[in-house]
């Protein structure tokens, strides 16, 4: 080859910017990878415990972290958190109030008869301070075993104890509280983080030939609850008037004694007044008796004064004077003539009229 002949020339890459510029777009696309990966793949339930690194943890819940399958005690509280990817496994656990609704429940009563509980709710609550044991002791489900496997088994039990009519009507309305004590006796001795608020049943659904018969004794039993009603109205409005005729007896009787007492009273009154007026009336005979008897007495007194013999004999005489007879005859009385007769007589008048006197006094 002849050495004089020129060489080809080797194209040299491009000096400046050029790689420069592709790396950038590398760093820029990878970046963007790793954000989509730190925040849009968390939000995806599938794939975030494996591939997300920032997670959130929503508040009523606190944050519970598996690595390797091994429960961590770490928990976490409401809000973000980081975790390796691929290692850490992550699962929020809820702390608040929360409802299980557990549904279609199959169990056969003490006579034979299946029915069905179509849903029976189970308000409950863990506890914080006991979320590390009750998941190391029972998994993040947790409420299967204690909630609703133990309700399938606690209702079986029930049904199996009780007949029919006890358990659709006469001892329904304390199932819930006997759901609730068997429930939360056995979580307060094997899981105690666990707390059973209230346990609401609803009424199972029972064969169509039983239910119309509970029916149609329902609708009878209405009737005679209707009509012990009527009758126990009936007995209030007899009774309501039996009192009111006593109260109204009770009035007419106190008006009939004010009444009585009233009238009786006038004539108390008027008894009163006339015994006043015979007082009086008394009174005024007793003193013109007196007065009768004074006077009398006084006369008696004057006369016994009075009447001496000679004031008789004068008496006498002016009687006798007073005498205009004529009397014819051979012979004038003795009488007029004889003056010893004249004077006997006037001694014996005076002497009746002292022992008159003498008598009266």
């Amino acid at each position: 080859m002849d050495s004089n002949q020129p060489r080809p020339v080797t194209p040299q890459p491009p000096q400046g910017g050029g790689g420069s510029g592709f790396s950038a777009i590398l760093t820029v696309f990878l970046s963007f990878i790793a954000i989509f990966a730190m925040i849009v793949i968390p939000s995806s339930s599938t794939i975030r415990n494996g591939f997300s690194i920032l997670h959130q943890v929503p508040e009523g819940h606190v944050g519970v972290y598996w690595r390797g399958g091994a429960l961590l005690k770490t928990i976490t509280n409401p809000g973000f958190h980081l975790k390796l990817p691929f290692i850490t496994h992550y699962e929020p656990v809820q702390i608040t109030l929360q409802t299980d609704q557990v549904r279609d429940i199959p169990c056969g009563t003490k006579g034979g008869v299946m029915i069905n509980f179509e849903k029976i709710e189970v308000v409950n609550r863990l506890h914080k301070d006991y979320v590390h044991d009750t998941l190391l002791n029972y998994g993040v489900q947790y409420d299967n075993t204690w909630i609703y496997d133990k309700i399938h088994h606690e209702i079986n039990q029930f049904c199996s104890s009780h007949s029919l009519q006890q358990v659709y009507i006469d001892v329904f309305d304390q199932i819930d509280e006997k759901m609730k004590d068997a429930l939360q006796g056995d979580c307060t001795r094997y899981a105690p983080g666990i707390e059973i608020i209230s346990v609401r049943v609803t009424k199972p659904k029972i064969p169509e030939s039983i239910r119309r018969n509970f029916e149609q004794m329902e609708e009878e039993r209405t009737k005679v609850l209707i009509a012990i009603e009527k009758q126990r109205v009936v007995e209030k409005e007899a009774e309501t008037n039996k009192k009111m005729a006593i109260s109204e007896a009770e009035k007419v009787a106190n008006v009939s004694k004010i009444l009585m007492e009233q009238k009786l009273m006038e004539k108390d009154s008027v008894r009163k007044q006339q015994e006043i007026e015979n007082q009086i009336y008394m009174a005024r005979q007793k003193s013109l008796a007196d007065a009768d008897f004074y006077r009398l007495l006084k006369e008696a007194e004057a006369n016994k004064l009075k009447l001496t013999p000679q004031f008789l004999e004068l008496k006498f005489i002016e009687a006798i004077a007073n005498n205009t007879k004529i009397f014819f005859g051979e012979k004038i009385p003795n009488m007029f003539l004889d003056q010893r007769l004249l004077g006997n007589f006037l001694q014996q008048l005076s002497r009746n009229v002292s022992e008159e006197e003498k008598s009266t006094a």
